[in-house]
């Protein structure tokens, strides 16, 4: 069970790479007001969301303690960036808030996930 909920660990991290890669890439035409998400941001969200989900039932199968609050937050925080990624996805200019927004919601995201123990 182990090397299963290992391999959803990676591919989870590999979603927040691609969310985050994606906006920041983005960085510099966001200071133009040229800034849009790209399908790599999406895809990053949605792959962040099937893993996370599949790592809390294969972590509870496990026999493993679940920290609820900390899941429903970050479930909570991720739901709101996989709604703004996917409602603006097709707009060829985002507001800079907006996408500043999904930015900073991921990194929250990271340092919850990081730092909360």
């Amino acid at each position: 069970m182990d090397v299963l909920i290992n391999a959803f660990v990676g591919l989870h991290i590999i979603g927040i790479a691609a969310l985050l890669g994606g906006f920041l890439t983005q960085m510099k035409a966001m200071r133009t007001g040229g800034a849009r998400f790209g399908p790599a941001m999406l895809h990053g969200a949605l792959t962040m969301l099937v893993t996370g989900v599949a790592l809390v039932g294969l972590n509870q199968a496990d026999g493993n303690t679940i920290n609820t609050v900390k899941i429903g937050i970050k479930l909570a925080i991720l739901v709101v960036i996989l709604g703004l990624v996917y409602v603006k996805r097709d707009e060829d200019r985002i507001d800079k808030s907006l996408f500043g927004a999904v930015g900073g919601l991921t990194v929250v995201n990271i340092f919850i996930a990081v730092l909360w123990t």
